[in-house]
């Protein structure tokens, strides 16, 4: 959908410094932005890129007269990014697909309810006493069990499993191939099972999964159901995908919990929290509003709040850096005490 870089600003509430009148074709990040199209930099260390970059114009900061934009046309806003994700929506000019209903493939049971404009895809399932918020859409495969609650503008991407008597809260999005209140790990050892041994007896998880207001789910990501309770995950959270919440975990408000991730069964965390790739958290533990774990991160006990952490076990950033540049040291301080043993003439070691 062609148009000027005057009306981009209009749409974004952008300053046009430059040609107004140029005509756009399509929006395109710097490393791939050519002749008509638009660009955008998020801040002065962008500086290079844009220099070299042969686009048309550019989104950039509302506070960046010193980014050299050598006569490149610019729309200066306050957010670069989300006006880039504007104009880039315009530009491709997709609109959103009309509500497809439900599709006679599917398998609705009758006592389900169902809210206006929902879109229920081929082979998508929903159980008996279920309640879909208005403008849901099922992906293809998509399982709801019994006596769920799904708010409004959910979506469930293909193959996608909810149990019985989850709930979600409006504008949900769950990616494909993940799962919500499956049951818990929970086990307790047997040493007297019918005279053949000790042997793993499965605790009964009766409980559900609960996910508020806008939360994102990524693909092949799994959430346990509760034992006897639910397990929580907070407004506005974001989970990536293959990540691990297992049961009885209570997880705060806008969390961010990254990929390969996992969170062992009754830990809690506070708002804001990040835990990057592959940290892993023990059973029992308590983080606090605002903590950082570093990637791989090893937590096996509880974090105060704002506190950052790396390593295994994790330890705050600032200690850890003083371990790792321990370790660096290590072959140049065993050289000097094979040193100093030969200086004393005493044996080293085999």
């Amino acid at each position: 959908m062609p148009t000027t870089v005057r009306r981009l600003a209009e749409l974004v509430h952008g300053e046009v410094h430059g040609n107004g009148d140029l005509v756009i074709q399509a929006a395109r990040p710097l490393t791939d932005a050519g002749p008509g199209d638009i660009t955008f930099a998020e801040s002065e260390r962008y500086a290079d890129r844009l220099h070299a970059c042969r686009a048309s114009a550019a989104v950039v900061p509302l506070e960046s007269h010193r980014l050299a934009t050598n006569g490149l046309t610019v729309i200066r806003v306050a957010e670069p990014l989300a006006a880039f994700i504007a104009l880039y929506r315009h530009l491709l000019g997709r609109d959103e697909p009309p509500p497809h209903g439900i599709d006679p493939h599917a398998c609705v049971d009758p006592t389900a309810v169902l809210g206006p404009d929902a879109s229920v895809l081929p082979l998508a399932v929903i159980g008996a006493g279920t309640v879909i918020g208005a403008r849901c859409h099922l992906g293809s495969g998509a399982v709801v069990g019994r006596r769920c609650r799904l708010g409004d503008d959910v979506v469930l991407h293909p193959g996608v499993v909810v149990y019985d008597d989850s709930v979600l809260g409006n504008r949900v999005t769950v990616h494909a191939n993940s799962v919500l209140g499956a049951d818990g790990f929970g086990y307790r050892h047997d040493k007297a099972s019918a005279g053949k041994g000790p042997s793993h007896v499965k605790v009964p998880q009766m409980g559900w999964v609960e996910v508020e207001d806008d939360v994102e789910i990524g693909a092949c990501t799994t959430i346990d159901r509760g034992t006897f309770g639910p397990t929580r995950i907070g407004a506005g959270t974001k989970i990536d995908n293959l990540v691990q919440v297992a049961h009885n975990c209570r997880i705060g408000r806008h969390n961010l919990l990254i990929s390969q991730m996992g969170i062992a069964g009754s830990s809690t965390t506070g708002d804001h929290v990040i835990a990057a790739g592959q940290v892993g958290i023990a059973d029992h533990v308590i983080v606090g509003d605002r903590v950082v774990m570093g990637a791989k991160a090893g937590v096996t006990k509880d974090i105060p709040p704002g506190e950052r952490v790396l390593g295994s076990p994790a330890t705050p950033l600032r200690e850890q850096k003083r371990i790792l540049m321990s370790l660096e040291k290590l072959p140049e301080m065993r050289r000097e005490i094979r040193r100093i043993k030969q200086h004393l003439g005493l044996a080293d070691e085999p």
